[in-house]
């Protein structure tokens, strides 16, 4: 219960009663609550900015985990990056240099993504900078990653043309010559042995009796077919594409026509001694973007490497040719 209050009264000389008006108590009342509702609004005001609320704690967590996740993700990618640099420098400096291919530009590679403004709805965050670096990095390893595979796609295609270029170069010898013993008269400044002048021989010289076989010494479409009464008398000529073509002349019969398909180790037909010829034998010659090499260059699928330098000197001591 209220205890109630007194004021002293001069004139009597003694304590009278409080009593308070309707008007007094109204004001009184309206001050008590309008106090009331400013210490509750000052109350709400610290605890709104000072203490979060659990959805404004729990959107928080969630921000702190997203932050980590981004964190985690441009460490993975770190590590990507390094793997798709070392695919990068394997197909530069290896694949494609088996393959005979230009490297792939760096300029290209490290190119950037188009778009002046590509990352403007990714700003105004707090952790904008965050957000914008890593969607650049995922942009980047996209574009590089693309153009590896692209890459990839490229020697694919060059793998296989490099099985058709394997089987294509001609890689034996045109007569059985297991032995050696039908090598004859090589590649060089040789003697004609019927002018008996220094001339140089564009081929290799295989001595063989006439009728013997002789075989294609790659893939390739036989281009030519003739009948000469001079210089390469009957002959054949393989075109095996990827610039290569071989010759065999002074045959003494055909097996294959024009335009037909040959493989390595066909017979295309027989050793002879038409045309301009001394004996049965074989001149056989080996073109390059036409131009004529050594055809012992090529005996790889044949030879040793001590079996071809015992050829080249049996084809180096005869100082004629046959043809």
């Amino acid at each position: 219960m209220r205890k109630p209050k007194y004021k002293f009264n001069h004139e009597t000389l003694s304590f009278d009663k409080i009593r308070l008006g309707i008007r007094e108590l109204v004001l009184k009342s309206f001050a008590y609550i309008l106090g009331s509702i400013v210490l509750a609004g000052i109350y709400g005001f610290i605890f709104a900015f000072v203490f979060d609320s659990p959805k404004e704690k729990a959107l928080k967590r969630e921000i702190e985990q997203m932050t980590l996740q981004y964190e985690i993700m441009n460490r993975e990618m770190g590590n990507v990056e390094k793997v798709l640099d070392n695919l990068e420098q394997t197909d530069d400096n290896l694949y494609r240099t088996i393959f005979e291919a230009e490297p792939i530009a760096s300029s290209y590679r490290e190119g950037g993504i188009g778009g002046i403004n590509r990352y403007e709805e990714l700003d105004g965050y707090n952790n904008s900078e965050l957000i914008i670096e890593t969607a650049k990095r995922l942009d980047k390893l996209r574009k590089k990653i693309y153009i590896q595979s692209k890459s990839f796609d490229e020697l694919i295609v060059l793998a296989r043309q490099k099985e058709d270029m394997l089987r294509s170069i001609p890689a034996i010898q045109p007569v059985s010559n297991r032995d050696l013993k039908r090598t004859a008269s090589g590649f060089g400044l040789r003697i004609h042995p019927i002018y008996k002048i220094a001339k140089f021989h564009n081929g290799m010289d295989f001595t063989a009796p006439t009728g013997t076989d002789v075989y294609a010494t790659g893939d390739g479409v036989v281009v030519t077919v003739k009948s000469l009464r001079r210089e390469l008398g009957n002959h054949i000529i393989i075109d095996h594409g990827f610039g290569y073509e071989s010759v065999y002349a002074h045959l003494d019969g055909f097996s294959v026509r024009q335009g037909q398909k040959v493989k390595r180790g066909d017979i295309i037909g027989y050793v002879g001694s038409t045309g301009l010829s001394t004996a049965p034998h074989l001149h056989y010659e080996v073109k390059v973007n036409g131009r004529n090499v050594d055809p012992a260059l090529y005996y790889f699928n044949d030879l040793t490497p001590e079996e071809y330098d015992r050829m080249i000197e049996i084809a180096m001591k005869s100082g004629q040719s046959f043809d």
